[in-house]
């Protein structure tokens, strides 16, 4: 099943790729490609469907800023009264600038600097997701230098393959993430005799781009017992944070229904808590499933360049555009802003990056032209995000639809930004 408003706002009309009530032709015009577009309708849609999900309910939805970190599209978000979950001290300076609550805002992440721990605990952050011993003392040190309590909740490993692409699999033995699910116990106990932390919940994440509910529910099912266990030492777990993961349609997937997700997640943890006569909050922390395919990245055809093997379609986005194809081999499905009437051939769509590795597309067949803008699809999660500016190329720029008007989210980059703050030797 696609994510919700996918389809209705971004559609076709005369054969034209329209976002909202706007031509994607009109927009790469204006605003020049390579370029992000969002739809505000698609995010919010997203946003209604786990917010509804959980009305009535013990649970809260924090956004994962890390999928999509444009101010314009976390104020989206945080006019609809959204959470955050931030794995820096960057990101929780972009939710207070975009409009959000530091109270509402979860801080993740395996590596908090002490500063990021001072920002967070002047602000107010809801709560600390620690992932060690050696970041609880730190944590503990810093709370303690400012004369306050941190609020925390163990991130625990559950070992649950999430069936997903490995570099994005965090809840294994073998991932960087998390405490050891037979340590969680001890770790625990530890926390809860440190004077200035606060035990408040536990955490669990085990992955990304995952199209499938099962996983979800074994990771949980370990969590609720380790409870238990925990609870039975005296320390009493307040919230669960079921983290996010949740996939998208890249192409021929078929994750499920955000609200059918939801609430079968809240079934069982509500299912377990009247066994034992307690309800505890639960925490949601999707990212990619409320923004992924809420944005495109419009780019040109530079050159069709026919090769002995194989045509090339050589466009002006690149790898340091969107990183994901090089990085993970991951498909956009990828098609022509206007549609021509003309036969298709069959391409790989790559950029002017000087790596073999620089491609956005492979074997795609398209009736296309050099000077024509080319759509890749489901681009707003982990797009913009991950661009860099390898081959001093200025990073694209952002554009939020909102039905009928186009807003600038961000700026094009120009080169004398990208070193200005760069020095030559003295004489």
């Amino acid at each position: 099943m696609t994510q919700p408003a996918f389809n209705r706002a971004f559609h076709r009309d005369n054969g034209t790729l329209f976002v909202e009530g706007v031509s994607a032709a009109d927009l790469a015009a204006q605003y020049g490609t390579p370029l992000y577009v969002y739809s505000r309708s698609a995010l919010t849609a997203a946003w209604h469907a786990y917010a509804d999900a959980c009305a009535g309910r013990r649970a809260t939805v924090h956004v994962a800023v890390k999928a999509n970190s444009n101010l314009a599209v976390l104020n989206v978000f945080a006019r609809e009264g959204a959470g955050f979950d931030i794995v820096s001290g960057g990101e929780l300076a972009r939710v207070l600038a975009a409009g959000g609550k530091a109270e509402n805002t979860v801080f993740s992440g395996v590596g908090k600097h002490p500063d990021e721990m001072r920002m967070a605990l002047e602000a107010g952050v809801k709560c600390f997701n620690v992932e060690s011993i050696p970041e609880l003392d730190r944590l503990n040190a810093v709370a303690g230098e400012l004369g306050k309590k941190a609020p925390v909740s163990l991130r625990v490993n559950p070992d649950v393959d999430a069936k997903t692409h490995p570099y994005i699999s965090t809840g294994l033995k073998s991932n960087k993430f998390g405490v050891a699910f037979d340590e969680a116990r001890a770790t625990y106990r530890a926390a809860a005799a440190m004077p200035h932390l606060d035990v408040v919940g536990i955490d669990c994440h085990i992955g990304s781009q995952i199209t499938e509910v099962a996983p979800y529910l074994d990771a949980i099912d370990k969590v609720l017992e380790l409870v238990d266990q925990i609870e039975s030492d005296g320390v009493h777990i307040h919230h669960i944070d079921v983290g996010g993961g949740l996939g998208i349609r890249y192409d021929d997937e078929t994750p499920p229904d955000i609200g059918d997700f939801v609430r079968t997640v809240l079934d069982r943890i509500e299912a377990h808590g009247a066994k034992i006569g307690k309800t505890r909050e639960v925490y949601f922390e999707p990212g990619r499933s409320l923004v992924g395919n809420a944005g495109i990245l419009l780019t040109t055809v530079e050159f069709l360049k026919p090769g002995a093997e194989k045509n090339f379609a050589i466009v002006d986005a690149a790898m340091n555009d969107l990183a994901r194809p090089a990085m993970y081999e991951a498909y956009h499905a990828i098609e022509p802003v206007t549609e021509r009437a003309d036969a298709a051939h069959t391409y790989d769509i790559v950029g002017p990056v000087c790596e073999s590795g620089d491609w956005l597309g492979r074997e795609r067949t398209l009736a296309i032209e050099a000077g024509d803008v080319l759509a890749i699809r489901s681009a707003g999660a982990y797009g913009f995000v991950m661009s860099s500016n390898y081959n001093t190329r200025p990073r694209a720029a952002e554009v939020l639809v909102d039905g009928t008007r186009a807003h600038v989210a961000r700026e094009r980059e120009t080169v004398q930004q990208l070193f200005a703050g760069e020095h030559l030797l003295p004489d």
